[in-house]
């Protein structure tokens, strides 16, 4: 009976620990070795790690100055000078999206770790500390969930004077917390009657000894989870922010590269260029991150790889090969 229970009740976070190295070789995380055997968490790396490449050598990719104006290279179709070609201004688009690919990694980045600093410590604590604690932080995240997180983000960056990069972090870190901390919250909630939460409170361990030693290792996972889920959520959300032109124009990112492109009404003049190719890196970082965290789920939950065990199985029977 106690095995049923332990197939129904899988732990929060199944990462293995670091596999012993050979001597002369650098040791592999457990749990990257375990991403990298799901194909969906392996090809959503690669391109990932691609996408933070670009951005760690972007001054040295880029081929132009991606602010500079050129009346004579305007509107240039993609070239072998101009591989992305150049908008209105002569601007070259293949040097903006490469330093852009910095500047919006950089942000969304950002934004995810403070909204999930954010819903890491006030989820589990409320679901820990219980009380007027739990009352007043689910109150809070009701607040947000309530109010739209769009037309939230519209109306206070219109109101911001500095619309510059650690203006819009602490925009959508602050706006992007509250779905996490009350899924953090209800898996807290399962945990602190385990034995190993009963045992540290009995040997007198503080509250937040408990929450960030004994609780938060164990939903690991799910955090891990998140942080991808706000990543690209802040990606997108500033990038629509700067297409309204509510975000730092003079910055060079793939938003502000896609919002001077519909200024200029490039694709009513026959210029696709301008928006295809911000568009593109953006849809390709996205569609890495939701691979990642689609191969993080199955990494995280058995019930899912046994389920993708079962489809493989049965794929085989039809194809009529062996199982």
């Amino acid at each position: 009976m106690s095995q049923i229970q332990v197939l129904e009740e899988p732990p929060a976070a199944t990462f293995v620990p670091a596999l012993p190295a050979r001597r002369g070789r650098v040791p592999v995380p457990g749990w990257l070795l375990l991403l990298l055997s799901n194909p969906k968490s392996r090809g959503g790396l690669v391109v990932l790690t691609f996408m933070i490449l670009v951005a760690l050598f972007a001054p040295l990719i880029a081929t132009h100055d991606p602010n500079a104006f050129s009346l004579f290279d305007a509107k240039q179709a993609p070239s072998w000078h101009h591989p992305f070609g150049t908008t209105d201004q002569g601007s070259d688009i293949f040097s903006q999206v490469v330093l852009g690919t910095r500047t919006s990694l950089m942000l969304g980045a950002a934004a995810a770790a403070l909204a999930m600093s954010l819903a890491t410590v006030l989820g589990i604590l409320a679901a820990y500390a219980g009380g007027w604690v739990d009352e007043g932080i689910n109150f809070l995240a009701n607040v947000f969930l309530v109010i739209p997180t769009i037309p939230l983000l519209v109306v206070i960056s219109s109101y911001l004077q500095d619309r510059g990069i650690v203006g819009m972090i602490l925009v959508l870190g602050l706006t992007l917390w509250a779905f996490e901390a009350r899924i953090l919250r209800g898996q807290a909630l399962s945990l602190r009657n385990r034995d190993f939460v009963l045992a540290a409170k009995v040997a007198g361990e503080s509250t937040w000894r408990i929450v960030f030693g004994e609780l938060v290792p164990n939903m690991i996972s799910r955090i891990a989870a998140g942080f991808v889920l706000v990543f690209y959520v802040a990606l997108l959300t500033d990038a629509g922010l700067e297409f309204l032109g509510l975000g730092d124009m003079g910055a060079t990112s793939w938003g502000v590269t896609l919002y001077w492109a519909q200024v200029n009404s490039t694709v009513l003049q026959g210029e696709w260029w301008p928006f295809f190719f911000p568009g593109a890196a953006l849809a390709l970082t996205v569609a890495a991150l939701v691979f990642i965290l689609a191969g993080i789920d199955e990494v995280s939950n058995p019930r899912l790889r046994v389920e993708r065990r079962r489809r493989r199985f049965f794929r085989s029977l039809l194809v009529g090969g062996r199982p």
